[in-house]
């Protein structure tokens, strides 16, 4: 199993979110997971809080991101 991160996105001071590229059995994902740390940040641990998402969804996954960031900057989804 290999891994490559994308992104650590910070929730807390003991929690990021993680997004990755990970390979299990031959077959590529993206994996979105919570992270937490009990030593300010020395080790961070994966919970099971979490999702996959296959490349065959990844361009939902995208278009629902770009519509909510949208509606964040006050432009109306499509």
């Amino acid at each position: 199993m290999s891994d490559n991160m994308l992104a650590m996105i910070p929730r807390s001071a003991t929690e990021e979110l993680h997004v990755q590229i990970k390979e299990y059995k031959g077959k590529k994902y993206v994996d979105l997971r919570i992270y937490y740390t009990t030593d300010n940040g020395a080790n961070w641990s994966p919970t099971k809080k979490g999702v996959t998402v296959s490349p065959e969804n990844l361009e939902l996954l995208k278009t629902a991101l770009e519509k909510a960031q949208k509606e964040f900057e006050g432009e109306p989804a499509e």
